[in-house]
């Protein structure tokens, strides 16, 4: 009883937006005072603080961050969104096709999902308008499609949920991708089928300037060459994800400097930037660690673990109750949070219903990818919102992204009900 009144404590300070490596580690501490476990309960801590810091899949999350950044600011997005939408001109709803194609490339090539809606929304949003598209489609196109880099490798989150369930990145990275070309899939054929409704909501760009096959081939083969090498380095088993991480920031500085961006000041951002997105990770982190260390010490892991696999004894009952409980706790907190609070305590009872961590992990990312476009604190919306300025009001951009959250809810029971997706490439 304890160890849930520790857990909803927890969970009530995020909710009233307390910042998370603050509630983690204060709670700690005010239980581990207010039971017999006392301060001493901590005397482990340094040493699981070390095997944090010394964890060389963790280093991926850093240089992951880098690469995006750096890519962020090369113009690659501009470039290849112009040219997609020309190559799809004569096709209705092409240019929403296009945000859709370029969203996944992006995320295959960065998986930053701030950076993704914002350079859409900067980039896209405002063709999308003036090409007379409906505001509601442009605008949840535009954060769907951002939001790409939570399920399509190299994704942070799987990073991240990697090391929480202790499970090869490589084999998360493997296991996400048909999962992520179905949502792809769904989004286009969504577009599809909004055209068939509502045509005129959804124009063909005739007018717009044709681009021969050589500026096409230019924009689209540089980021491809850094994802398959980035991935396929990974996948082939030549390198680790921290070493593919590594060469993925190489390789983005040469495409930056083959665009002609890359200069002092970018390379500025790009590191103040990754060290303060790495430092936030990483003290919630520590924070999350000292959490889990108290609330397995009062037995609040034994308490899940027996009441899921003997009082229900369910497994897709557990599973419903995982997926429901993630979804809901998307609409108020965001995925980092969720992945330090509530997974750790997921596992063991997956691990007690023998589920495969991998299947169970793509779930959970597929998942969390909602968290950023749940309103009202969906964070996709507030980085369109803020980047669209007066484009489109909040309330058109909360209509347009529902049908994409069902859409990914979807995509969810996809996965669920055909787990072969998952290890097709495994």
């Amino acid at each position: 009883m304890t160890a849930l009144l520790m857990f909803f404590s927890a969970l009530f300070l995020l909710l009233v937006g307390i910042p998370v490596a603050f509630v983690f580690g204060a709670v700690s501490i005010l239980f581990a005072l207010l039971t017999p476990l006392g301060l001493e309960v901590f005397d482990v801590l340094p040493f699981r603080m070390y095997g944090i810091m010394s964890n060389t899949t963790l280093m991926a999350v850093p240089l992951f961050i880098a690469m995006g950044l750096i890519l962020e600011k090369s113009q690659m997005a501009e470039r290849l969104l112009l040219s997609m939408s020309a190559l799809f001109r004569s096709v209705k709803g092409g240019l929403a096709i296009s945000v859709v194609l370029v969203g996944a490339m992006l995320a295959a090539s960065t998986g930053i999902v701030s950076a993704s809606v914002v350079m859409m929304s900067v980039i896209a949003l405002p063709l999308m308008i003036r090409a007379g598209y409906d505001k509601g489609l442009a605008s949840g196109t535009v954060a769907a499609s951002g939001t790409l880099g939570q399920i399509i490798p190299p994704s942070i989150i799987l990073i991240i949920l990697g090391d929480v369930m202790s499970v090869s990145v490589g084999d998360l990275f493997k296991g996400a991708i048909l999962p992520g070309l179905v949502l792809v899939g769904l989004y286009i054929l969504y577009i599809f089928l909004f055209g068939l409704f509502k045509p005129q909501s959804l124009p063909v760009q005739h007018d717009q300037e044709a681009v021969t096959l050589t500026e096409t081939l230019q924009a689209i083969v540089p980021p491809l060459l850094l994802m398959v090498s980035v991935l396929g380095s990974i996948f082939a088993g030549i390198a680790s994800p921290t070493e593919s991480a590594a060469f993925g920031v190489l390789g983005a500085i040469v495409l930056s400097h083959t665009n002609r961006s890359l200069n002092p000041e970018m390379l500025k951002y790009a590191a103040f930037e990754t060290v303060k997105l790495s430092g936030m990770i990483f003290m919630i982190l520590f924070g999350a660690t000292a959490f889990s260390l108290v609330f397995n010490e009062l037995g609040g892991t034994d308490t899940v673990v027996e009441f899921f696999s003997h009082d229900i004894g369910d497994v897709w009952i557990f599973i419903g109750v995982a997926m429901l409980s993630i979804f809901i706790l998307g609409f108020f907190i965001d995925f980092i949070e969720i992945s330090f609070i509530i997974v750790p305590i997921l596992v063991p009872v997956m691990h007690a219903f023998g589920i495969d961590p991998i299947w169970f992990a793509v779930l959970i990312a597929l998942n969390l990818q909602a968290s950023f476009l749940t309103p009202p604190f969906g964070l996709a919306l507030f980085f369109l919102k803020g980047a669209s300025d007066n484009l489109v009001t909040t309330m058109e951009i909360y209509k347009g992204i529902v049908p994409f959250i069902v859409l990914q809810l979807l995509a969810l029971g996809i996965v669920l009900l055909f787990p072969d997706l998952v290890f097709a490439f495994l």
